[in-house]
């Protein structure tokens, strides 16, 4: 990306939307704030949207990480939607044999032709891989790609040039 094109578009999986949430000044979280800021576009889609709520609201999440309380997620749900791009229509062009539970975060990359994934799921950071099927679709269809995970997608947008 160069300095005159617009905010890089980012996906992130659902983990790091969970971490981001309960843990405020964690990698995850500094990278929801960059959303916060406007710095990155953020993309979503209703089905990451749904599994984001889904987690964020079960019982053994919510005893694993106590502040994320009933209020604090609802609340975190609004800023969601306020912070963020809605891809409402995005269709099923990548299937996913490793986990298919990915495949929404896969179609939604291609939707949005977005410049970063960013996860810390091994399955969706193994795509660079040059040899995986996947992958090799996602370089394809989105040559400008990088699948990183929180603490490298920050150093990353830190070396971007600015306008």
């Amino acid at each position: 990306m160069t300095a005159t094109q617009e905010r890089p578009r980012v996906v992130f999986d659902c983990m790091v939307f969970l971490q981001g949430a309960a843990r405020l000044h964690s990698p995850s979280g500094l990278c929801l704030l960059l959303a916060e800021h406007g710095v990155i576009e953020l993309c979503v889609s209703v089905d990451v949207l749904r599994e984001i709520a889904d987690v964020l609201r079960r019982p053994r999440v919510r005893a694993k990480f106590p502040s994320l309380t009933a209020d604090v997620v609802e609340e975190f749900m609004r800023a969601l939607n306020r912070m963020t791009t809605l891809f409402p229509d995005v269709p099923h062009e990548i299937s996913f044999s490793r986990d298919p539970k990915d495949e929404p975060y896969l179609n939604l990359v291609l939707r949005a032709q977005a410049h970063y994934l960013v996860s810390r799921d091994k399955d969706l950071l193994g795509l660079n891989i040059v040899n995986d099927s996947t992958g090799e679709k996602l370089r394809h269809r989105c040559p400008q790609l990088q699948i990183l995970e929180p603490v490298s997608f920050i150093a990353a947008l830190k070396e971007e040039p600015r306008a």
